[in-house]
This record gives structure tokens, sequence and C-alpha cells, in this order.
């Protein structure tokens, strides 16, 4: 058996609609390629917060990661897929190029947009930083 272009894909989620929709197509390619997917989400810890609302805030956040990637895992076993789930904390863009390394992904598969506006106007779009600095190619979905 030929081996396959995209034997491990790996799909950034953070609840957005692009998000959600970044993942059908990953289904897709995943059946198409015979492909392991890899869900993840990263918990942004590099807002600015106050110290004694942090623990607080970064469980909320966690939860809320939580519930993203059983959503999407419930997707994936839903159209016949398996899927590793990840959380992970820290920068975004740095945690999505460490584990695509780690885990030898061969494509990431994303939304166009994730973030408000006035966020990704102070940090810049992770899909244009990912672009520019992932170790695979990058299939970005509108």
């Amino acid at each position: 058996m030929r081996k396959s272009l995209y034997m491990n894909i790996l799909v950034p989620l953070d609840g957005s609609k692009y998000s959600e929709k970044a993942l059908l197509h990953a289904c897709d390619m995943a059946k198409n390629y015979h492909s392991r997917l890899i869900l993840l989400h990263v918990v942004e810890k590099t807002f600015p917060i106050n110290f004694l609302d942090r623990k607080e805030y970064l469980d909320i956040l966690r939860k809320f990661g939580n519930k993203v990637l059983i959503k999407a895992k419930k997707t994936t076993t839903m159209k016949g897929l398996d899927s590793k789930i990840i959380i992970k904390e820290g920068n975004i863009v740095n945690e999505i190029i460490k584990l695509a390394k780690k885990e030898q992904c061969n494509l990431i598969i994303m939304g166009s947009k994730g973030l408000g506006a006035t966020a990704r106007f102070f940090l810049g779009s992770v899909s244009n930083k990912l672009a520019n600095n992932s170790p695979c190619s990058i299939l970005i979905i509108k």
C-alpha cells in the first residue's frame, strides 16, 4: 500500500464556526487519504491578566477547550474516523508548531478566522503567522 501524502493532519480548534468548518474539511481529507487526525485546542496564556483573576480565567478557558475538543471528537467518531485530542497551554502559534513537529504532521487544516477583530489587531492573525512559520503545508478554510 502506498504511503499517504497526509498521514497526520493537525486541526487546531478554537470553537469558532471557521474552525468547525475546518474540522469538516479535515474529516473529508482524512477519509480520502486514510489519515490520522490530531485535534488541538490551545489555551492562550499570553494575555495580560490581573494576578488574582488569572487562575479562575485559565480554568474557564480550559473547560471551554475541553468542550470544543469533546464536540470535535464526537464529530470525527460519527464520521467513522479515529482522532486524538490534545489541549495545550501557551502561545497559540508556538504550540501548534511544536505539536506539528512532534507528531510529524504533513498538513495543518484550520479556519481563516477565530479571534475577534480587536484581539487579532493586537496579536496578529494565527493563520497568517502559521503560514509563514509552519513546518508543513497548511490548508486555510474560509
